[in-house]
C-alpha cells in the first residue's frame, strides 16, 4: 500500500470499492422490500456525506433533513462535541463491560439525566427505544404484581414482542401473535381507562404524550387525570418519551407541558445517542427498582449485554452538555412555533390541506378531501387505491425537486410528520415552507408531474393488492 499502512482492514477502501453496490447488497442480503420501495417512490438517492441538518450527494448538492433518522439525530449529524467525546473515550482504552465493576460513566449519565426528571430516582440503560419500553413493562408488572398493561389505539412503542403487545396498529402486530394480554384504550378516553382499571389486574398504562403516528397530542388535562386514576387503582403511569423526549417538543420531556404530571416510569432513547451509539434508558422511582432488584440473588434479573457501555454513556453525556450549552430546547420550541404557525396559515389557502398540529419540532401536516370537483375526483382516485397516497405524492417532489427529505407519519395516513434536527433555524424553516408552498401550488393547479406520479403510486398499490 502507498499510504504507509500495513495491509489489513481499511473501511475507506472497502467503501470506495464496494459502496456503489449498496442497493444490490440490500436486495440480496437484507430486507429486499426496502430497495424496491425506495426505487418506486424515487427515494433511491446516494448521499456521500452529512453534517448538521444536511446531506450532500456526489454532485455537491445539499439536501435538507426534516426527518432526523426518525428523531435519532436530535443534534444533527456529526456534532463536533459528541464526535470528540467518542474519540476521547475510545482513546482512553477503558476497561469497559467487565460486568463485575461499577464504571463511572453510567452513574454520571444517570445522575445528569435525572436532573431533568427530579421526581424520579434511578435509571436502567439498554440499547434502544423498544428495549426501554420492554424494561418499563417488566418493571411495572414486577412492582405491582399484576400482568396487564394498557396502551392507546394507534400507539407505537417498538417492535420486539413485549412492546409489540402495546402497539396500537394491527399492521405491525399481524402474524406475530400470540402477544401479551394487554388492552388498548383511545387516547384521551378517561372513561375507557377507568373501566379497565376497575378490573383490578392492570400494572400500568403506557402512553406517548404525543403519538408519533399521526402526531396526535394527548388532550389537555388527560395525562394528569390518567395519573390520578392509575394511582387510585394502584397502577403505574409509563411515559414513552423515546421520540418526544430530549427537547423534541419544546420541553425536555413532552409530559412536562402539563402541570402536575409525574410518570412513575419514563422511556428515553433516540436523540440521547447523539446519532452515533444506540442507547435506551428507563427512568423510574426508587421503590420500583427495589421491587425488581429485591435481593442480591436478583442482581442480574434484568440486564443488557451492551447496556451502559462507555461509548453510549459518553455520547449521552455529550448530548446533554450540548443541549444546555447551546440552549437547544428553547431553540427547538421557538423554531417549531414559527414553522408551525407559518404552515398553519396555509390551511385557508389550500383546500387539500386539512390541519397543521404538534408541539416544538414535532409537527403533523394532514391532508383531507377537497371541495372542488376536479381535485375531488383525483383525491377519490388515490383514496380508492390506497389511503395515504396523496401524502406520498407531496413527499416525493419535496425530495426530488426541492431536495428536502421527509416522510409520511404512518401507513395509510394522509399526514406528513416533520421531526427535523433540533438545531435547525430560520433558514431551514424558510426553505421548507417555500418548497411546501410550491408543491401545494402544483397540486392545486393540476401539475402534470405530480399527478403523473400519483398514477404511478396507484398502479403500484393495485399491483400490491
Amino acid at each position: 500500500m502507498t499510504d504507509g499502512r500495513t495491509p489489513g482492514f481499511d473501511i475507506g477502501r472497502l467503501l470506495a470499492v464496494r459502496g456503489a453496490e449498496r442497493y444490490e447488497l440490500h436486495a440480496r442480503y437484507l430486507n429486499h422490500q426496502l430497495p424496491r420501495m425506495l426505487h418506486t417512490i424515487g427515494f433511491d438517492k446516494v448521499y456521500e456525506r452529512a453534517e448538521g441538518a444536511y446531506f450532500w450527494d456526489a454532485d455537491g448538492l445539499d439536501y435538507l433533513d426534516m426527518l432526523a433518522g426518525f428523531g435519532v439525530m436530535g443534534l444533527g449529524r456529526h456534532h463536533p462535541v459528541v464526535r470528540q467525546a467518542l474519540h476521547d473515550v475510545l482513546d482512553a482504552s477503558l476497561a469497559d463491560l467487565t460486568r463485575f465493576d461499577c464504571p463511572p460513566l453510567p452513574g454520571l449519565l444517570a445522575e445528569k439525566l435525572l436532573t431533568y426528571a427530579p421526581h424520579l430516582d434511578r435509571v436502567f440503560f439498554g440499547n434502544s427505544g423498544t428495549e426501554a419500553v420492554e424494561t418499563a413493562l417488566k418493571f411495572a408488572r414486577r412492582a405491582t404484581g399484576r400482568s396487564r398493561v394498557l396502551y392507546c389505539t394507534h400507539a407505537f412503542h417498538g417492535l420486539t414482542t413485549g412492546s409489540l403487545s402495546v402497539n396500537g396498529e394491527d399492521g405491525f402486530r399481524d402474524g406475530f401473535g400470540p402477544l401479551l394480554p394487554d388492552t388498548a384504550v383511545p387516547l384521551g378516553d378517561l372513561g375507557a381507562l377507568e373501566r379497565e382499571l376497575r378490573r383490578g389486574d392492570v400494572a400500568g398504562f403506557v402512553v406517548e404524550p404525543i403519538q408519533g403516528k399521526g402526531v396526535h397530542a394527548a388532550p389537555p388535562g388527560f395525562l394528569r387525570a390518567a395519573q390520578e386514576l392509575l394511582h387510585r387503582h394502584k397502577a403505574l403511569l409509563i411515559a414513552d418519551e423515546v421520540q418526544t423526549g430530549i427537547g423534541r417538543t419544546g420541553d425536555f420531556f413532552a409530559y412536562q407541558h402539563e402541570s402536575g404530571v409525574e410518570p412513575d416510569l419514563v422511556c428515553v432513547a433516540k436523540a440521547l445517542s447523539g446519532g452515533y451509539v444506540p442507547v435506551g434508558a428507563t427512568l423510574g422511582k426508587d421503590w420500583i427498582f427495589k421491587k425488581v432488584y429485591s435481593s442480591m440473588d436478583r442482581v442480574l434479573v434484568h440486564s443488557a449485554s451492551f447496556g451502559s457501555n462507555a461509548q453510549a454513556m459518553a455520547a449521552g453525556l455529550a448530548v446533554l452538555s450540548v443541549m444546555e450549552d447551546e440552549n437547544v430546547v428553547a431553540r427547538a420550541r421557538e423554531t417549531g412555533e414559527r414553522l408551525r404557525s407559518r404552515l398553519a396559515a396555509l390551511v385557508d389557502k389550500y383546500e387539500l390541506l386539512h390541519e397543521v398540529r404538534g408541539r416544538g419540532l414535532m409537527i403533523g401536516i394532514e391532508f383531507g378531501r377537497p371541495k372542488s370537483m376536479a381535485l375531488r375526483t383525483r383525491w377519490a382516485m388515490l383514496q380508492a387505491a390506497r389511503k395515504g397516497l396523496f401524502a406520498q405524492m407531496v413527499v416525493a417532489p419535496l425530495l426530488q425537486r426541492h431536495r428536502i427529505l421527509t416522510q409520511v407519519s404512518g401507513d395509510h395516513l394522509e399526514v406528513i410528520k416533520l421531526i427535523p434536527p433540533l438545531i435547525i433555524g430560520e433558514r431551514e424553516a424558510d426553505r421548507f415552507v417555500d418548497a411546501f408552498t410550491a408543491v401545494m401550488d402544483d397540486a392545486h393547479n393540476g401539475g402534470g408531474l405530480m399527478w403523473d406520479f400519483g398514477r404511478t403510486l396507484v398502479k403500484q398499490a393495485v399491483a400490491g393488492h
